[in-house]
């Protein structure tokens, strides 16, 4: 059975700001009797960065399309399957949740890499594309992702497919994933309330 398709309203937006990880310099081991010792740095890893690698690669981290669920779960421990999946486990098309991370399993290999976020509000996602983060801002402005990708040289065109209403989307290159935002909802606390913020960016296997 093919997966389902992704359907028209996705998901609600995050803002966490940044390009590529974030180089907070250096960290001087020192103790109390002479000058530093050491000329360590600390690389920090946000949001931001995984949504521009998503969408600049095409993988999460080490999880791409065609990957056996098996190995998934190695890397990730045990998700939460889709009701459908606790009724029928062969069924096809529906996904395993880690939090804001879903992995949708076709014929038990990985077909479909989402991240889905909510304005307003915060997200967490596994250590392993994540790391070192217990939540996160998941507030993320149209604008601000679109940046990003320029940044890093990521091309993107608009994705008339799902650009219509309140909503808009882009589609990047080569890696085609797709990224769609939204005006927040009624119960979305964003401070600006006319702007389309990302509720979802995905990646369908060819």
């Amino acid at each position: 059975m093919d997966a389902p398709e992704a359907p028209q309203a996705l998901g609600r937006p995050a803002d966490r700001r940044g390009t590529a990880a974030t180089d907070i310099g250096p960290i001087a081991a020192t103790d109390h009797h002479g000058p530093a010792r050491e000329d360590a740095r600390v690389t920090v890893v946000t949001l931001m960065n995984v949504l521009v690698d998503f969408a600049r690669t095409g993988r999460i981290g080490p999880l791409h399309c065609g990957m056996p669920l098996t190995v998934a779960e190695d890397l990730l421990g045990p998700g939460r399957p889709h009701p459908a999946i606790r009724m029928r486990p062969d069924i096809d098309g529906y996904p395993y949740a880690w939090n804001g991370l879903e992995l949708v399993i076709t014929q038990r290999v990985v077909s479909e890499l989402w991240i889905r976020l909510r304005p307003g509000s915060t997200t967490t996602l596994p250590p392993l594309v994540l790391p070192d983060a217990e939540s996160n801002s998941a507030t993320v402005l149209r604008e601000d992702l679109i940046a990003s990708l320029d940044a890093v040289d990521c091309r993107h065109d608009v994705n008339g497919r799902l650009t219509f209403g309140e909503q808009s989307s882009i589609l990047t290159h080569p890696a085609n994933v797709c990224a769609v935002f939204f005006t927040p909802g009624r119960d979305d606390h964003v401070p600006h309330r006319e702007r389309h913020y990302l509720g979802v960016i995905h990646k369908h296997s060819a």
